[in-house]
């Protein structure tokens, strides 16, 4: 009934099919139904369930509640009318984020993780941070979703917890790869790559490309010291050199080998507000008005130019 007999499928995910949905006239939902075909499909339910009970914070995508009978399970969620960060960054975008966009998305999602980290008692490893993780509502505010593989630090002050890798390809922590030792920092890194794809818009695995992984094509980039061909080029150079500068500084350094090297939520959150205040103050030099959403500037895919951001 919720889903009109599951009419509208908005995507797919390991758990199952997501399906758009009303809890009455005017509450917008997004129902995500177990697949039998998933292999750890109740595992993840559970564990999803049981999270966002106790766990509320405006950068989360909140649980209305769920299904659990037989082997009919699904979660509704708040619905997010602008899908996720992946699909807003894809060159098949009609769309392109503006830089301030992007920062805010940055710092929200950022202060998501930070909450799992820091604010939850005990603390919260998320293990499946990435872009199509980072879910966008009708006023563009970022979320995290997708909780099914996170894990609770059974003693608060533990430095790890030992653990079978579980998370996305491109964005796992080498690290927690090689040794099964699962920190905090696993998802610095995993959000590192994010920023990186923020920053960017490159996909993050290239396969037409010598440096593979998103971070390597990045870092032989900063080696030539230029970082407006390091920003998405769709942008036209509409973005504060200096807060570009230091988005991929701290995307770099989440991104460290090792997790001695990466800095905490804490940090991030801080410098990220740093860069956002940076951009703002850019726009109020130009006598442009900074956005509350997210600003975005149509493409017209049918020409070679690339138009600037507003």
């Amino acid at each position: 009934m919720i889903t009109g007999n599951f009419k509208r499928e908005l995507g797919k995910g390991s758990f199952g099919s997501v399906y758009h949905g009303y809890l009455d006239d005017d509450t917008e939902v997004a129902v995500k139904i177990l697949s039998e075909l998933s292999n750890q499909g109740y595992e993840e339910f559970e564990a999803e369930v049981k999270l966002l009970q106790t766990v509320h914070h405006r950068n989360l995508t909140p649980l209305y509640g769920y299904c659990a009978e037989g082997k009919q399970i699904g979660l509704v969620y708040e619905y997010m009318a602008n899908g996720n960060l992946k699909q807003h960054l894809s060159n098949k975008s009609a769309d392109v984020m503006s830089w301030e966009g992007r920062l805010r998305a940055a710092v929200e999602a950022a202060q998501g993780l930070e909450y799992l980290h820091h604010g939850c008692k005990p603390p919260r490893v998320h293990r499946d941070i990435k872009s199509a993780n980072i879910l966008l509502s009708e006023n563009f505010h970022a979320r995290i979703a997708d909780f099914g593989l996170t894990k609770t630090f059974p003693v608060e002050g533990g430095t790890h917890l030992s653990t079978d890798v579980a998370g996305t390809f491109g964005y796992l922590d080498p690290q927690y790869c090689q040794t099964y030792r699962l920190t905090e920092k696993s998802d610095v890194y995993s959000f590192g790559v994010v920023l990186l794809e923020l920053i960017t818009s490159r996909p993050v695995i290239a396969n037409n490309s010598g440096n593979n992984h998103i971070s390597q094509w990045v870092g032989s980039m900063i080696a030539q010291g230029d970082i407006k061909k390091t920003v998405d080029p769709r942008l036209g150079g509409d973005f504060d050199i200096n807060s570009a500068w230091k988005a991929v500084e701290i995307a770099m350094l989440c991104v460290s080998q090792t997790s001695d090297e990466r800095p905490s939520m804490n940090y991030v959150v801080r410098e990220l507000s740093q860069c956002l205040e940076m951009e703002i103050a850019r726009k109020e030099r130009r006598g442009v008005q900074p956005g509350n959403h997210y600003e975005m500037v149509s493409l017209n895919l049918g020409t070679d130019l690339i138009p600037s951001a507003r």
